[in-house]
């Protein structure tokens, strides 16, 4: 879709002191009132000052003193700026004429302009009051000029002094007239699908040629993004076509004229595209440390949040931060797929989830074959809670189990996590930022079954486990990155050797009717009335012996399993 936008670069003065309708001059000049033929001269003046007379000081000797900017033009598009000075002055027999003096920045001397008055005039005029006025002081747009006012000869303490700027280029007047303001106007029009911008040049200096380029504008400078051109004066079409790739807020078409110092012109014909501010997120899984910087320019609150559904992502507490520098960056963070970064401004709210592929996922809670797994690939402390959840309201902890997650363990969950609205809630510890996982609806074995294999396995609990509606096995284990391949291929080793063993034993108990081992025994000591539910003692839980990538199988094939 091709849309086109025209912008008119040109920004209007609130006053006539601004520079909007200036006054024109045509040859600068000194005046003085009631027909006196003031002179004026350019002088550098370093005598000390006089003595005061009685009765001068400032303010009997000047009175109404004006500062402004007049224009000179000696053609179309070549203009000057002239400081005009408009003083009334009482003259005296002591007072020969009046001294104006200028001072900018970069200049190493004051600048003055001596306005002498005839003998005969002053006798003539004497007591009576005289109007001066001088604009030959040439200044520039923005200046600032430091004005003090002397009586020639000069006494001390008789002086007057302020500090006047001039009008920027920000009117009409001076952007259409004024060689240092003529920035040009630009006419652009966006081509979505092919990418591009046929930008169009007018009002440009009529004999300099012009630069066209393409910029990402950021604090007081603009990167260049490798789009640029040269229009040339002697072409009758000031026009020509920039590529872009990303459509950013502050991508800008920036123009000026090809002289030294040329004020430039910039426009942003992406300013409303926001969305595509939120990228470039970074993650350091070493540091765990999440990072943003932002391509453009932008007023943004961004925190973490826990992305829950489509639409809905959880502030996590205390993540929130004012972008005010030039990077955002949250340290120690869990990398989940469920966590989020949410950027919102004034416009609206946008998450990005940078975890979302599960590409740095530490660990993981699963559902695997009626058992939960809980799998991890760093060291870290994990936070394991029963909860039960009532209506929409949180879920609320029952039963909490610490898990440092450091080598491969068996622990068993003997609550019965299969009660409606019975879930699994684990959070890691160790970090400064984490989600909060919630496991529910539990698939579990039906009450049938769950009584069959009960009976199967501890004929000597039958009336404990003929209460309990389902049994879980909660199954922690670390998958160390390095070593994966090598537990691989223990693990399959065990596999082979174990079925082998248990289908021996399995072929001796059909013999002998019963299995007899130890472990046994000690496994159906952790169980747990359904009507007293709760989690195993974490201490008792070490001491069995860890196995990589825990195996399940019947009890009394675990027992002649742990024997090797």
């Amino acid at each position: 879709m091709i849309s086109t936008i025209i912008l008119m670069v040109s920004l209007y003065g609130l006053s006539l002191a601004q520079g909007e309708g200036m006054e024109r001059i045509q040859d600068c000049k000194t005046r003085c009132s009631k027909g006196l033929q003031c002179k004026s001269k350019t002088h550098y003046s370093f005598a000390p000052c006089r003595t005061q007379k009685a009765g001068l000081n400032t303010s009997v000797v000047f009175h109404n003193v004006s500062l402004s900017t007049v224009m000179r033009c000696e053609g179309k598009q070549k203009c000057s700026l002239h400081f005009r000075v408009h003083t009334a002055l009482q003259l005296s027999e002591h007072i020969h004429g009046v001294s104006i003096c200028t001072v900018t920045a970069g200049m190493m001397l004051e600048i003055c302009t001596l306005v002498s008055f005839p003998r005969v005039a002053r006798e003539r005029l004497e007591g009576q009051q005289l109007e001066v006025q001088n604009d030959c002081s040439e200044v520039w747009p923005g200046q600032y000029v430091h004005v003090t006012l002397k009586t020639n000869p000069s006494y001390c303490g008789v002086a007057w002094t302020s500090t006047y700027q001039v009008p920027e280029c920000n009117s009409r007047d001076l952007r259409s007239n004024i060689p240092e303001c003529i920035t040009g106007r630009l006419v652009y029009t966006v081509d979505a699908d092919r990418k591009e911008l046929t930008v169009s040049v007018s009002d440009m200096l009529e004999d300099k040629d012009y630069h066209l380029r393409l910029c990402h504008r950021k604090a007081y400078t603009c990167r260049d993004t490798g789009a640029n051109t040269l229009i040339r004066k002697e072409d009758v079409l000031k026009n020509t076509t920039l590529q872009y790739s990303t459509p950013m807020p502050c991508l800008c078409i920036e123009g000026w004229s090809a002289t030294s110092d040329a004020p430039r012109v910039q426009v942003f014909p992406f300013r409303d595209h926001l969305e595509e501010l939120w990228s470039g997120i970074n993650f350091d899984p070493v540091e765990e440390l999440l990072s943003w910087e932002p391509v453009c320019p932008v007023a943004a609150v961004i925190s973490l949040c826990q992305k829950q559904g489509d639409d809905e992502c959880d502030d996590l507490a205390g993540s929130s931060q004012t972008l005010n520098s030039e990077k955002i960056t949250f340290s120690t963070v869990d990398p989940h797929p469920q966590l989020c970064m949410k950027f919102t401004t004034d416009s609206g709210s946008w998450i990005r989830c940078p975890f979302a592929d599960g590409n740095f996922q530490a660990w993981d809670l699963g559902v695997d074959q009626m058992r939960l797994v809980l799998t991890s690939r760093v060291r870290a402390p994990l936070s394991l809670h029963v909860c039960v959840k009532t209506g929409t309201s949180a879920c609320h902890p029952e039963h909490t189990l610490p898990v440092h997650v450091e080598k491969s363990a068996n622990l068993n969950l003997t609550v019965d996590v299969c009660l409606p609205n019975t879930c699994v809630q684990v959070k890691r510890l160790n970090v400064k930022y984490a989600v909060t996982i919630l496991h529910c609806h539990i698939r579990c074995l039906d009450q049938a079954d769950a009584r069959g294999r009960a009976r199967a396995r501890a004929p000597a609990m039958v009336g404990q486990t003929a209460a309990l509606q389902g049994y879980l096995e909660l199954i922690c284990v670390v998958v160390p990155a390095v070593a994966c391949l090598t537990a691989a291929v223990i693990v399959a080793a065990l596999v082979v050797k174990a079925l082998l063993t248990v289908h021996q034993r399995r072929h001796r108990k059909g013999r002998h009717g019963v299995c007899t081992s130890k472990q046994q025994t000690e496994s159906h000591a952790v169980a747990v009335d359904r009507a007293t539910p709760g989690l195993q003692d974490q201490t008792t839980l070490h001491k069995e012996i860890p196995i990589p990538y825990t195996l399940q199988f019947e009890n009394c094939e675990r027992a002649n399993l742990l024997q090797f």
